[in-house]
């Protein structure tokens, strides 16, 4: 006897041990032996501790009361067992196949097809049409015939340009040739805009059980608080990065902006020797390499900083590959997940508070400042520009050097 163990555990334990060796009839002739040993309400017991159901348990008792010859080989009487749905219901699988059939997406000969109708909706078409079926049947059919619910997958970026590998190589090099000479590579971008106030923000955090945090029912923007325009710099060298928080437009301007507060705050100190620094930024945007007026604005900083500076921007269609996105806006992501951004306030001590066990740290600041859009800049200001174009992909990649020494 094992001391402190009920005989329902006693008979899992014994089942436990056996069950790898038994088969449909020896598995049902032990639950029926069990459940005779317990007598009265042995069934009940044998079937919760065993999950054979009860009505193998019961077969099981009344074949050993009552054995039954089988020929050699066999675990059941010729015919035995339920047969297959489709087999009682020859039409069943036609019926379910034009149900499908009008919301199918991809070729009919693809070996992974899905549908976008639930089981459940489609159990009850199924017995409407007088089918006798349940959503268990349903499934096992859709699954023998390759379907299964999927949402949508984003994998598909857009048309590739045909120097994509040999830009990000560039990058590369060129990200390896400051690093070694100790002068600062930056990756920027801005991070989704975020409405202020108390809405739903996506992601769960722990609570009492039953008291989630109450938020708006509707996302409208508030009055007075408008929204956020995270704007990022993150140092690859070392790990660290600064969040200029704008209440106005997020434009070029802006975006230099909270670079000038990154190397004034920041970046002068950790690289008091530094005489160039390497931008990489995307393609689009308030920093895109089309803009006139960031490329007005870096030569601002230029001239103010005496740094040369070199842009190199990641393909079209490869954002995501932007170091900040992944080292640093993803852990800000997460660590403000299910929090209702209720203040400016907020935002920014979240984002200051965000850190990782690889030694990320963010310093955030609140940018009140105004950046109107719609500045145009005219050909003159553009010829003014101390600009020198790379010799690979020059609209992807050059230098701003300061207008005087």
């Amino acid at each position: 006897m094992h001391w402190g163990m009920s005989d329902s555990d006693l008979i899992r334990s014994r089942f436990e041990l056996l069950e790898p060796f038994l088969n449909e009839r020896t598995r049902r002739l032990v639950a029926g032996a069990e459940a005779a040993s317990v007598g009265h309400g042995g069934i009940s017991a044998v079937a919760a501790a065993t999950g054979v159901s009860r009505r193998a348990v019961s077969a099981g008792i009344r074949e050993l009361k009552a054995p039954k010859a089988l020929k050699p080989g066999r675990i059941r009487k010729e015919g035995a067992g339920r047969k297959k749905a489709t087999e009682t219901d020859p039409t069943l699988l036609t019926d379910l196949e034009v149900l499908i059939e009008p919301v199918t997406c991809g070729h009919p000969e693809s070996p992974l097809r899905w549908t976008s109708k639930s089981v459940r909706k489609l159990e009850a078409q199924l017995n409407k049409m007088g089918h006798k079926t349940n959503r268990t049947t349903v499934g096992e059919l859709l699954n023998e015939m390759g379907y299964s619910l999927q949402a949508n997958k984003k994998t598909v970026e857009g048309s590739s340009h045909a120097d994509r590998d040999s830009q990000f190589e560039h990058i590369n090099l060129k990200a390896r040739e400051y690093l070694n000479d100790a002068q600062p590579v930056i990756s920027v971008d801005t991070k989704k805009k975020e409405l202020v106030g108390n809405f739903k923000n996506s992601g769960r955090e722990l609570r009492p059980r039953g008291k989630p945090e109450p938020v708006l029912v509707h996302d409208f923007m508030i009055p007075g608080l408008g929204k956020a325009n995270p704007y990022g710099v993150y140092d690859v060298n070392l790990n660290q990065g600064w969040v200029g928080v704008g209440v106005d437009h997020d434009t070029s301007a802006f975006a230099v902006q909270t670079i000038r507060r990154w190397w004034h705050s920041m970046g002068l100190a950790e690289y008091p020797k530094a005489s160039r620094l390497l931008v990489t930024a995307d393609c689009g945007g308030s920093n895109g390499y089309r803009g006139r007026l960031w490329k007005i604005e870096l030569q601002k900083l230029a001239d103010e900083t005496a740094l040369e500076i070199s842009v190199c921007h990641l393909p079209p269609g490869t954002s995501k590959w932007n170091k900040i996105e992944h080292r640093m806006f993803s852990f800000i992501t997460q660590n403000w997940r299910g929090k209702p951004l209720i203040s400016h306030e907020v935002i920014v001590k979240l984002i200051a508070s965000t850190r990782t066990e690889k030694g990320l740290s963010i310093r955030c600041e609140l940018d009140t400042n105004n950046y109107p859009k719609g500045i145009k800049v005219s050909d003159k200001e553009m010829k003014q520009i101390n600009l020198i174009k790379h010799s690979f992909h020059g609209e992807w990649n050059y230098t701003i050097r300061p207008r005087s020494p």
